[in-house]
């Protein structure tokens, strides 16, 4: 009896495929809205540039054909902030993101980008204070290459530079 059960209950699991997208007057407004420009296709859209909210900054340049550098600078002042620099690999929405031994995925919806709510122990050696990179959110800021490699530390170093 065991047996059966469990048996069926895998059965269960292996349903049909999911179902095709549906071609709802919603959807059909949102592939029209792309086309003409005024919604941004996640997919087409760039990750390169400057990044921000608030005080918090993000900025992204090519490195390579798949890579870019990636730099992050929270600054709350008085001893409070963060500053990391190192690499990143875009895959669809996923940004993987490796700023030495902390690695994570940031979330790319083509107008926001978006670290984990939860970030590895390994984050918090580029943090002072109370700040951490837990939920960095920005908003694309500018697409300029030049301007998102000037983003540097308090202390002056370019966070987005290669060879600095």
């Amino acid at each position: 009896m065991r047996r059966a059960l469990l048996a069926t209950l895998l059965l269960a699991g292996c349903g049909s495929p999911p179902p095709p997208p549906q071609d709802t007057p919603g959807s059909r407004l949102e592939r029209a809205a792309q086309r003409a420009g005024l919604v941004g296709d996640p997919a087409r859209a760039g990750l390169a540039g400057s990044w921000a909210a608030d005080t918090d900054r993000l900025c992204i340049v090519p490195a390579g054909r798949d890579t870019f550098r990636i730099g992050a600078l929270i600054d709350y002042g008085e001893g409070q902030g963060c500053a990391a620099a190192g690499t990143a690999r875009r895959s669809g929405e996923r940004v993987a993101v490796a700023f030495g031994p902390c690695r994570f995925d940031a979330h790319f919806d083509g107008e926001r980008i978006v670290f984990p709510a939860a970030m590895p122990a390994a984050c918090d050696r580029y943090c002072t204070g109370r700040a951490s990179l837990d939920s960095l959110t920005v908003e694309r800021l500018s697409g300029a290459l030049a301007e998102a490699a000037t983003l540097r530390t308090p202390s002056g170093k370019r966070l987005c530079s290669v060879g600095e």
